[in-house]
């Protein structure tokens, strides 16, 4: 699978952006770690035109204002049919399937993942999802899985040190 048609990647947040843990709080708030160098791979990809969404079965505020810092404009929260939500999302955006990268990290991302032309999976995602991937990543998710998939994506694209150069 060569990843130079990749217009769009879509991510999930629990295990993915975040470690997979929920931290609930008495009063009933939630609590998340999102790594600051994924949410600045998410902004690279985008900065190349290379579209970014994010389809997750749970809704949050936090992540709400996550996704809203990164300037995600494809959100989908509460979305427990995420391949209706990418469907959707690809006929919005005229893209085919193939030219998708999918990060999930459990099976419940298998039902839209498959249908992608790169379908990713972090170190610590589910064991058979993984053996499906075209791409599993050295790191764990929220930490830095995301960051990962994106440096890949940009690298097959020749555009990875176009990127890192701006930081020069």
């Amino acid at each position: 699978m060569t990843n130079k048609v990749i217009k769009l990647v879509v991510f999930d947040v629990d295990g993915v952006l975040t470690d997979g843990r929920l931290y609930l709080q008495d009063d009933g708030q939630e609590i998340k770690a999102f790594h600051t160098r994924d949410g600045l791979g998410l902004k690279a990809l985008m900065s190349f035109g290379i579209e970014v969404a994010i389809i997750t079965a749970r809704s949050a505020p936090l992540v709400d204002r996550r996704m809203s810092e990164l300037g995600i404009t494809h959100y989908y929260p509460g979305c427990e049919d995420k391949k209706v939500a990418l469907s959707d999302l690809l006929e919005t955006l005229d893209i085919q399937p193939n030219e998708v990268a999918y990060v999930g990290d459990d099976l419940v991302d298998w039902p839209a993942m498959h249908l992608c032309g790169m379908k990713c999976v972090p170190a610590d995602g589910d064991a058979w999802l993984q053996q499906q991937a075209d791409y599993v990543t050295s790191a764990n998710g929220g930490h830095g899985a995301a960051r990962e998939v994106a440096e890949k994506i940009l690298a097959d694209q020749n555009l990875l040190e176009a990127w890192r150069n701006q930081f020069l």
